[in-house]
């Protein structure tokens, strides 16, 4: 191969391995919502984490407003202290009322507007994450939640498409959590996973089989970023020592 074709081979492999490194991260660079270290089951009590990220390169994030499905009330939402920033809850009647814990319950959070204090904000290259205590989270396999974020040069970025089953990701898409079905009783009293029916080694076999599934899927992406730094460094190595040995073919002719 001649010196010029090591030199784009290297080129082309720096880039490959950058668009690796770089389509992660991308895809990732949106408003959402988790519940982290707590099961996401239905009927519980759990703290939703909203992990916002500062997208503009010149602005900042100054608010953050999210909407509460009015399909899904839950009777409780409070919010946690947040250095620099205020909360404010707003609640909306509801169309059917709904008990808990014995008392009927007509109106429910609606929306939840964090708003940042003078000389605060989520600069370029941050991010925030907002708490909320919340339940009991609805029978619903899925809470998709709207979230709003607003850049103290007045850009508004609505991330509220709700996600499409089979297709791709939207442009900006709604912030989801996952619901799994509340655990059910044994008849010894002791909570077991709703939804396991089966009997002796089928349901260890099933988690295992889950729980292999997962990794190798994990294990997939960790080669593929590695894989993606790998190509590059080749690329780069093959640029270099093609740059080396042409010098060295040019010095020998003089």
């Amino acid at each position: 191969m001649s010196t010029n074709g090591f030199r784009r081979a290297g080129v082309l492999a720096a880039a490959t391995g950058a668009i690796v490194l770089l389509s992660s991260g991308v895809a990732s660079a949106h408003v959402t919502a988790r519940i982290i270290g707590e099961s996401a089951e239905q009927g519980s009590y759990s703290k939703i984490t909203f992990r916002v990220p500062n997208e503009d390169d010149a602005a900042g994030t100054v608010k953050l407003e999210i909407k509460l499905p009015a399909d899904a009330p839950m009777s409780s939402v409070r919010t946690s202290p947040m250095a620099g920033w205020t909360a404010k809850i707003t609640k909306a009647k509801l169309a059917e009322p709904i008990e808990s814990h014995g008392t009927e319950i007509t109106e429910a959070a609606s929306t939840v507007t964090w708003t940042a204090k003078p000389g605060t904000r989520i600069g370029p290259g941050e991010f925030a994450e907002f708490a909320l205590s919340a339940g009991p989270l609805p029978k619903v396999d899925q809470l998709v939640i709207p979230a709003i974020q607003t850049y103290d040069n007045n850009k508004v970025v609505a991330w509220e498409e709700p996600p499409v089953e089979g297709g791709e990701e939207p442009e900006h898409p709604a912030p989801v959590i996952k619901l799994a079905p509340a655990a059910e009783e044994d008849e010894d009293g002791a909570a077991a996973p709703a939804g396991n029916e089966q009997s002796g080694d089928g349901g260890d076999d099933a988690a295992n089989d889950t729980a292999a599934a997962s990794s190798a899927s994990d294990d997939t992406a960790r080669w593929l970023g590695g894989a993606g730094l790998v190509v590059g460094a080749l690329g780069l190595g093959f640029g270099v020592g093609a740059t080396m040995r042409a010098r060295r073919a040019a010095g020998g002719q003089q």
